[in-house]
Parts: C-alpha cells; structure tokens; sequence
C-alpha cells in the first residue's frame, strides 16, 4: 500500500506522458497522479480556465485519505503554487520543477515568442520541431514517443501563460508552511529567481533547492532518475 500521493502537472504544450517511466522510478510507496491539464493531451480541446484547472488539482487532491504532495514541471509547478497559496493546509509537500522564474520577467517572454512562432508556423510543423528537440536533448524515445501519441498541445500557450503572468509570482508561497522543492536544471532559463522562491517561502518547514548538474529547463524528461530521487525525498519514503 502507498504512504504518500504525489500528484506531478505537466509542462507547457506537453502532457501526462512526460512522467512516464515514474512509477518505476518512485517505487510503490508513492501513489502517483499524473492528469492532463485542459488544453493538453486528452483534453487539449477544452479551454484553459483558472477555474477548470483548479478543479482538475483539487479533485485530485480530494480523491484520497493519503497525504498529497502536488508538483508540477514549468507551468505545471506555477499551477501547484498557486494551489497551495490557497489551499495552505491540504498538502503535505510541494515541488516546483523548473518554476521559479518571476512570471512577467525574462520566462514570460519567452513563452510569449513560442505562442508567436506556434500561429505562425501552425500545429504540424511545430510538432515536429518540438519532437526533434526533445529527443536531442535527450529524452528517453519511448518518453518521446508517448508524448508524441498522445499529442502536444499549441492553442493553450497564450492563455495559460497569461493567466500565470497575471496570478502567480514568489510571494504566493509566503504562506505556505509544507516542505517545498525548489528543483531546475542548470542551464534552466525558468531558475533565475530561485533564491528570490526560496526567501518567500519563510512559513514552510523545509525549503529545499536543488540543481540537476548539467541540464536544461527539460530536465523532468532527460534527468527523470535524478528528478525522481528528489521527489522521493521530498515524499520522505527514503
């Protein structure tokens, strides 16, 4: 039987698929949740809303008896904060994955230049661009494959990014009391303010920062043993 829920959201334009090979990894005392977020994978077809993501994280959440850890990669782990902020005593521990960059600074822009190239360029071309990348950089090809499959997602960028740019920054986390994760690669574009994260979390009982040596901001996909070690530790099933 399982100790801990861990509940992983995904990255921009990405889908549950990206925690593939996880459970593995985690081993059996962790009970792992890995929905995709509307707009993407199997729900790329409903609109992104802050209410409907909110929802998906909270029924999530609620589906057990098991203390919740909620991480989440990119955009995902900016979602898991805001969640926390306002649900301060629900989770037992919070993991943002390449999610410490002040949303409106240098991260914003560049996911306002991919929303751009994404109109311009059009779903096809970008899904091939996008897979060419993820597997140069090293993402395992049955990780790749699966993503692949179950289809990235281009529509929800604006709206999502928005949406973050608009409600999320490091002071969310001023209230937050659980342990909280601070993991990002080392060439992470998304880990510029990390120690602006870390002091804003002055309520949690452990703030932990981690840096995955030469990675970059797909560390979650190309590094999944060494992601996966921190967030066993963070579960506290060591």
């Amino acid at each position: 039987m399982p100790d801990v829920r861990l509940i992983l959201l995904h990255g921009t334009q990405l889908n549950s698929a990206q925690w593939l090979g996880y459970a593995d990894l985690l081993g059996p005392r962790i009970e792992l949740v890995t929905p995709d977020l509307p707009a993407h994978g199997i729900r790329r077809d409903e609109p992104f809303t802050w209410e409907s993501t909110m929802a998906l994280v909270d029924a999530a959440v609620a589906g057990t008896d098991l203390p919740v850890v909620l991480g989440g990669h990119s955009l995902g782990g900016y979602l898991a904060a805001a969640y926390a902020a306002d649900h301060l005593t629900r989770l037992a521990g919070l993991a943002l994955l390449g999610a410490a960059g002040e949303p409106g600074g240098m991260g914003s822009a560049s996911y306002r230049t991919i929303a751009r190239i994404n109109r311009r360029l059009g779903p096809a071309r970008m899904t091939r661009i996008l897979d060419f990348d993820l597997r140069k950089l090293g993402t395992p090809p049955a990780m790749a494959d699966a993503l692949l499959a179950r289809g990235y997602a281009f529509d929800g960028v604006t709206p999502a990014w928005s949406l973050i740019m608009e409600k999320c920054s490091s002071s969310q986390l001023a209230e937050v009391t659980c342990p909280i994760l601070l993991c990002a690669g080392q060439f992470d574009q998304l880990r510029m303010h990390t120690r602006r994260y870390a002091a804003a979390a002055r309520s949690s009982s452990d703030v932990r920062v981690v840096t995955i040596p030469r990675a970059s901001h797909a560390f979650p996909l190309t590094h999944a043993g060494q992601t996966a070690a921190e967030l066993r530790r963070l579960c506290r099933v060591e």
